[in-house]
């Protein structure tokens, strides 16, 4: 695990450069789940990105599965770029790490078009409470490993309002992303209010 974690990290620090801050929590009967803080260009456009590690360092496999394979399956690490300064985003640490311990913890397959709660605001003052994972190969490329283990792919998440979040339930993720997309909502914008569902 040690090796492939080395690898993600790498990666990471290709695509985004040297991070800035880490955190590391451990919750009972899981592996350590870092968090990195890399900090993007100054000024008014500069972006936070977050990013874990220690979720790829074992696959994911559906909970119902008694035989799941040790060895092979889906592996990912969680990113979330905000726009600095706006809001005390780094308190978003603890609540990406508990998305990203989900799978130990929970035996969640986190992939695109799916929803994380985490219960409580990401951030203080935060109007998003879950997030919105979106499809990988942008930020960071695929980390290609060797036979037979899945690559690691790194997944963007799209803060979502309690609203937005059930819509999605309802409509999906596709559907809630055009919305926004119509709308040009600022995803990065820690502070945005909720789209227009109403047609």
């Amino acid at each position: 695990m040690a090796n492939v974690l080395e690898l993600v990290e790498a990666r990471l620090q290709t695509a985004l450069g040297r991070p800035d801050a880490r955190a590391a929590i451990t919750f009972l009967g899981t592996d350590r789940i870092e968090v990195l803080r890399f900090v993007d260009g100054t000024g008014a456009d500069a972006l936070v990105r977050y990013a874990t590690l220690g979720m790829s360092g074992q696959p994911m496999a559906d909970p119902a599965d008694p035989l799941a394979d040790p060895v092979r399956g889906p592996r990912a690490e969680l990113l979330l770029t905000v726009r600095a300064g706006r809001a005390d985003t780094d308190k978003v640490l603890r609540p990406l790490a508990v998305l990203a311990a989900s799978p130990q913890v929970e035996g969640v397959v986190v992939a695109p078009g799916g929803s994380l709660d985490v219960g409580e605001p990401l951030w203080p003052g935060a109007p998003f409470q879950s997030v919105l994972v979106a499809a990988p190969g942008g930020l960071v490329p695929d980390l290609e490993l060797d036979a037979p283990l899945d690559p690691v792919r790194f997944l963007p998440l799209l803060p979502m309002t309690a609203n937005e979040a059930a819509w999605k339930r309802v409509h999906g993720a596709e559907a809630l992303e055009s919305r926004w997309l119509a709308a040009g909502t600022d995803l990065r914008d820690p502070l945005r209010a909720a789209v227009a569902l109403q047609d």
